[in-house]
């Protein structure tokens, strides 16, 4: 792959998709955010562009807007917001026509200072994007573009994609965004396990048992309806983020703390993931759909009648995924995903291995499993639980119990907890690629899913129905017990 392309800002950037609900909830609090706290070049000028038209003055209205509806009260500052909004302007642009870009491009004006390209629009228009941007001559060298996902629904439609951006962007100047790869907590398993001699030693298959990753949702579909019955849950998470998680948690220590080593041992793992055959998807792989129920005290209809039509969609995947390489080897990685569900949260969960030997049993003290807990969301903590004694005199027996260490960021670190996006950002305006997604990662972790899904399909594989507000299908506790491990619920 190419050596680090060196951190410099930019002096422009152009927001695709700038009226979208993205922009709205996320794009745009973030850069007021980042512009509130000084950390943006003082001369960074925002344009942004859609289809919809607005000029310079409706669209600097339509983000006041926003920043009143999604900013905390607490950040809101009239000056601030003013000085903020005295950055944007903005073009209508429909991309089939090659003079849309070419309006665009006499609006942005000399991007001889750097320019970053934020396209938050369907992937299927990056093609045309791209080849416009280029024939507008926004797209040389000093100009970088960031991706949002989808980056397609297969392996061949994510390298149809790469390949289109890649005729104007090399790999050191494209930014594919994984807004989870933007939370503190998740950096933080970077300094948790290389940052700290009390871990790595233990870090594989002889200290640790299994890993559990869940990404869990209460909510349904949303606004989300006809995106997310092409997609579904294994496509939607489970190739994106929480195969991106796995790899943070299993690669090895990378040489230095940039974009190249941390990749480059990303990608490794990614590789090394043990494609699920056709003859093993039934015991490895469960996906489930949620049907009617009770979630947050409330009654709420089936995925079919929220979707109103029948559909063969998974709204809730569980995986048994192994890594075959040297540290990993034997160790389940348990992938777990899914809407309607009992709790919302996102965690990892590394459940170390048992004592060799109790020397408790025979006093009646039961050891249970030290277990280490990452929480990402809805708090931010990392949470050790260990084997403590009960006080008292022990004249019955031994009483052992398990009690929890405590990281919480938020108590630890007075700091405002940041929109993933604010640090995504701004890495994309400097340059710094170290928490985006290279290509050979996202093809990697294609070739995983795309072994599921043809599975599924030679095996006729439907979802099974679970009740709204419980923890998915039946079977996706079998897929843990069988082998003695119960999921991390509580």
């Amino acid at each position: 792959m190419p050596n680090e392309t060196p951190r410099h800002a930019v002096g422009k950037m152009l927001l695709f998709g700038a009226t979208g609900d993205l922009s709205q909830r996320m794009l745009l609090p973030s850069l007021y955010n980042l512009h509130a706290d000084k950390l943006l070049p003082e001369a960074l000028t925002i344009t942004g562009t859609s289809r919809s038209d607005y000029d310079d003055a409706g669209f600097k209205d339509f983000a006041g807007k926003a920043l009143d509806k999604f900013l905390p009260d607490d950040r809101k500052d009239k000056e601030t917001i003013a000085s903020f909004l005295d950055r944007l302007g903005y073009v209508p642009l429909d991309v089939s026509e090659k003079a849309s870009f070419e309006a665009l491009s006499a609006k942005v004006g000399d991007v001889s200072g750097g320019l970053a390209v934020f396209l938050s629009t369907a992937p299927s228009l990056f093609e045309q994007v791209v080849q416009g941007l280029a024939h507008a001559g926004l797209a040389g060298e000093t100009v970088r573009v960031g991706l949002e996902k989808p980056l397609g629904h297969d392996l061949p439609s994510s390298r149809e994609i790469n390949d289109a951006v890649a005729a104007a962007f090399p790999e050191d100047r494209t930014f594919r965004f994984d807004h989870y790869l933007g939370k503190e907590t998740v950096q933080n398993i970077l300094a948790l396990r290389f940052g700290n001699a009390l871990f790595e030693p233990i870090w594989n298959s002889r200290g640790i048992d299994n890993v559990q990753i869940t990404i869990a949702e209460t909510v349904g579909l949303e606004s989300r309806a006809g995106y997310y019955d092409e997609t579904g849950a294994l496509r939607d998470m489970v190739q994106n983020h929480i195969l991106q998680l796995l790899a943070m948690v299993a690669m090895e220590p990378p040489a230095r703390f940039d974009g190249a080593a941390i990749r480059d041992e990303k990608v490794k793992v990614l590789r090394s993931l043990r494609r699920i055959t056709a003859g093993e998807v039934k015991d490895c792989v469960v996906p489930g759909q949620y049907a009617s129920g009770a979630s947050g005290g409330e009654f709420v209809g089936s995925y079919a009648d929220e979707l109103g039509k029948p559909s063969d969609t998974e709204t809730f995947v569980a995986v048994k995924a192994h890594i075959d390489n040297w540290r990993w080897q034997g160790v389940p990685f348990y992938l777990r995903t899914g809407k309607r569900l009992a709790t919302r949260r996102s965690e990892i969960a590394i459940q170390f291995k048992p004592v060799p030997h109790s020397m408790f049993a025979s006093r009646g003290g039961q050891l249970q499993n030290n277990v280490m807990v990452i929480r990402l969301q809805p708090e931010e903590y990392v949470q050790l639980l260990v084997m403590a004694k009960e006080p008292g005199l022990d004249r019955d027996g031994i009483r052992l119990r398990e009690v929890p260490l405590d990281l919480s960021l938020d108590k630890e670190f007075k700091q405002r907890r940041r929109i993933a996006y604010e640090r995504l950002l701004l890495d994309l305006i400097e340059g710094d690629q170290t928490l985006f997604v290279r290509r050979d990662e996202v093809e990697a972790q294609w070739t995983f899913i795309d072994a599921i899904r043809n599975g599924w399909a030679a095996n006729g594989i439907k979802p099974k129905s679970y009740p709204s507000g419980s923890w998915g299908p039946g079977s996706a506790v079998a897929l843990t017990e069988r082998d003695g491990v119960t999921w991390q619920d509580d």
